[in-house]
């Protein structure tokens, strides 16, 4: 059975990194990426590379441990995957019916701003973000 949507690209994408300044700065001076949201409360700054976000996580941040710790060795926490249309019901039925257990459901800021999110791991434990459509933009900076 099909995907009950489509794919519409990459959203997001966020790394663990370590000494969050420093790599803000790297990822801006080389890279050019712009700012783009800060999340104080959990150590993680979201930086605009083109139409897309890349978040940056500091993996010694306390106020990151709940997910550091789930993290294990990976550098990579999660790709964000925008999809349309965005009916929760019946993606959560074709998920179950392909066996694939859901981690949480959320409200989560992205590229296009902030919308309902499903989180899975594909069998090999890459965590993956299914990211619906935006139904606010959400804030900019602190």
């Amino acid at each position: 059975m099909p995907p009950p949507f489509r794919p519409l690209g990459l959203d997001h994408v966020v790394l663990w990194v370590r000494d969050l300044p420093r790599a803000v700065a790297w990822y801006r001076d080389v890279l050019g990426c712009e700012p783009g949201f800060r999340y104080h409360d959990i150590g993680m700054e979201h930086l605009w590379f083109g139409t897309i976000l890349i978040g940056l996580w500091d993996r010694d941040d306390p106020r990151a441990r709940p997910a550091a710790d789930g993290a294990g060795g990976t550098n990579v926490d999660h790709l964000g995957l925008a999809v349309g249309p965005f009916d929760l019901d019946v993606l959560l039925a074709h998920l179950d019916a392909h066996g694939v257990a859901v981690e949480r459901t959320f409200r989560q800021t992205g590229a296009r701003g902030f919308g309902r999110s499903v989180y899975l791991r594909d069998p090999w434990g890459n965590r993956i973000e299914l990211k619906g459509p935006t139904e606010y933009r959400g804030p900019a900076g602190d």
